[in-house]
């Protein structure tokens, strides 16, 4: 019988909601017409993906997507195209990652993002209770910052040396098939819910 001692969260689709086809359009409010060539789902191109896996910073972002726009962008503009993605932060998820830790599980996210989304979700804007996404959880692994972007095998591998986890006693929680797949490889119990699912009740079942 195996003992689950840790969880793992995707962020975008399991513990925030999101919607590409918003984040195309607020793209291309603010000049992005190639946004829908851009922005995918689950595994960005070009610059999207260059700022996703480390390759370029937030500024040389905002610097290279001006350059595409053939117009002065500011990192408010940028950051407002990536919070398109975002259409809902529920409380009742978050709220249930600080009880699985008070139940002594570990809680990770382990996300493909990006330093404009990281900046807010790290703010107190992230939650209508005015806290940070840090709050919730033990540790963010966030692909800009690891610089590998799932599926990758290096983003797991990582984060597995990192926190010293045992794949086989650790739930790993994404929206993402081809994430899902890698997962199952290394080990981990998986768990592939719908995004904007709320996925408590499958959880448990796991834990």
């Amino acid at each position: 019988m195996r003992q689950i001692k840790n969880v793992v969260f995707d962020f975008g689709g399991v513990i925030i909601d999101i919607d590409r086809d918003r984040a195309v359009k607020k793209f291309v409010e603010i000049g992005v017409k190639d946004a829908d060539n851009l922005l995918d789902k689950y595994h960005q191109k070009g610059i999207f993906l260059e700022i996703e896996d480390g390759r370029i910073d937030a500024e040389s972002f905002r610097l290279k997507l001006s350059e595409i726009c053939g117009k002065e962008l500011t990192y408010k503009e940028v950051a407002i195209g990536w919070r398109g993605f975002v259409t809902a932060v529920e409380q009742y998820k978050l709220d249930y990652l600080n009880i699985l830790r008070q139940r002594k599980y570990n809680v990770y996210i382990l996300s493909n993002t990006n330093p404009y989304i990281m900046g807010w979700a790290r703010s107190r804007e992230f939650t209508s209770a005015g806290r940070p996404l840090d709050d919730y959880v033990d540790k963010i692994y966030a692909s800009y910052e690891v610089k590998c972007v799932k599926p990758d095998r290096g983003i797991f591998e990582y984060m597995i040396k990192d926190a010293a986890l045992n794949p086989s006693e650790t739930v790993f929680v994404d929206d993402g098939a081809s994430n899902i797949s890698i997962g199952k490889e290394f080990g981990f119990v998986t768990l592939q819910p719908a995004n904007g699912e709320d996925w408590r009740e499958k959880l448990e079942k796991l834990l």
